[in-house]
């Protein structure tokens, strides 16, 4: 430890020394102790935001291999088309779909039953009666449903499984009734007691149109949908009948939706290059010359051997038994190559070899899952005690990192407190010393007066 002097010139000037630089000068060298210590944690905190963009790529990379692993993810999707848009339009086609070729021939077109009243020349009229819709009947209220406009809220209001409204044109305005439900189950009877009873009218209602089932033929099967928006015809599949054409028949094509499922490789792919791109930054020096934060770190040593191993493990399914039959290749740097071309080609004549490859029990796609569960997990349980996840790499090397930061801060703040008690201490007494030595010369002035008055000898003039 050095030596720390007092800069104060000569006893007798009465200049004293500046306290607080003394002071700090005092506590420099104990202040040093916290040097290795607060490089210590420099280094680690440097050494977490690796980690933490590490367990981030590794979550997406997760994430991403999930659409492919998940049953009901992108290999279950379905995607389909009409030859004759103008009869059929495609709607949907879920994950229960399954690919494959069907005819259909539109018959005939489901219709909506709906009524219309007789016109009344002015709206605003107030009515009288009521009206019955399939055996339930509803009077008009004066004050509150007494006109078209009024009476048709209440009926909507009513739920009398029909919908009405108020149409007007140059003839005047009527009352419109349309069933709730399409096909012939939601067919219509009114009976009405209404009354304009401006012009003392009585208002009657006429049929426009009759509920009646679509007629349609599925690959030869006689069908009757109630709606012109088809479910369950062909299973996992929606499509909606545009128009009646008797002598055409529609083709519809349910196929596997390989462009959503290649780009969904592609994401996968660009999430695993982000990982070896981590780590492969860590395997060098900065533009310093220094060591990057991870470098040699063997948990990044274990992660970069289990994803070059899980690449190339798992059960093969069927005719595919690796990941180069996919579009995949490693290049000398570790990243993955994709060939969406491959893909399409496996993808069109084994696709349920390639589903296997990523979703069968043993497959690629489950130990690559397991291997990434334990790399990132953070130990959260899933389902009881019995059954809690198992801490992941990165979870463990963050939790040590923690734990070595948290001993560090604290020693840092235990020493800093001690200097702190130190400093008010040494700041008080010198402060004391110094104020004694700048009160020396006034000391001596004191003396130098009282030698004066004794002896009559005067130092200022020297006699």
């Amino acid at each position: 430890m050095s030596t720390v002097g007092i800069n104060f010139g000569s006893a007798t000037s009465g200049t004293g020394f500046d306290v607080t630089s003394t002071v700090t000068a005092i506590l420099a060298d104990q202040q040093a102790i916290e040097t290795p210590w607060k490089t210590q944690l420099t280094t680690l905190q440097a050494q977490d935001a690796v980690f933490t963009t590490l367990g981030t790529d590794l979550s997406t990379l997760s994430t991403n291999l999930q659409a492919l692993t998940d049953a009901e993810g992108v290999l279950a999707e379905k995607q389909g088309s009409s030859s004759d848009t103008n009869v059929i339009a495609l709607t949907s086609a879920s994950a229960t779909a399954v690919a494959g070729s069907h005819t259909i021939v539109v018959n005939s077109l489901a219709s909506t039953a709906s009524d219309y009243s007789s016109e009344i020349a002015n709206a605003s009229d107030t009515l009288t009666g009521g009206i019955t819709v399939n055996g339930t009947t509803l009077n008009v209220v004066a004050g509150t449903s007494d006109t078209l406009a009024t009476f048709a809220a209440a009926i909507n209001q009513a739920s009398l499984g029909v919908s009405a409204s108020v149409i007007s044109d140059a003839n005047g305005s009527r009352l419109s009734l349309v069933s709730n439900t399409s096909g012939a189950a939601g067919a219509i009877t009114v009976t009405s007691t209404l009354e304009d009873s401006t012009t003392s009218t009585a208002i009657g209602f006429t049929e426009s149109q009759l509920g009646a089932n679509a007629n349609i033929t599925v690959d030869g099967l006689q069908l009757y949908p109630s709606s012109n928006t088809v479910t369950g015809a062909i299973p996992g599949v929606t499509f909606q009948l545009l128009s009646a054409a008797p002598t055409e028949s529609v083709q519809i094509e349910v196929t596997n939706d390989n462009t959503a499922i290649e780009t969904a490789v592609q994401s996968f792919v660009t999430a695993y290059n982000a990982v070896i791109a981590d780590i492969n930054g860590q395997e060098k020096n900065d533009s310093s010359g220094n060591p990057e934060p991870l470098f040699g770190n063997t948990t990044l040593s274990l992660i970069q051997t289990q994803l070059q191993g899980a690449l190339f493990g798992g059960a093969a399914s069927g005719s595919i038994s690796n990941i180069a039959q996919l579009g995949l290749s490693v290049g000398d740097d570790g990243t993955l190559t994709f060939t969406s071309s491959t893909l399409d080609s496996a993808l069109n004549s084994d696709f349920s070899d390639v589903q296997g490859y990523f979703q069968n029990t043993g497959s690629f796609g489950e130990n690559f899952s397991n291997i990434l569960n334990g790399t990132v997990s953070n130990g959260e349980t899933s389902g009881g005690l019995g059954n809690q996840a198992p801490y992941g790499a990165v979870y463990l090397a963050e939790q040590q990192n923690s734990a070595q930061e948290s001993e560090l801060n604290t020693d840092i703040s235990n020493e800093q407190a001690t200097l702190a008690t130190e400093q008010t201490t040494l700041t008080t007494e010198l402060t004391t010393a110094n104020q004694e030595l700048q009160a020396i010369p006034e000391q001596l002035n004191e003396i130098n007066e009282i030698y004066s008055a004794i002896s009559g000898y005067n130092q200022n003039t020297g006699s």
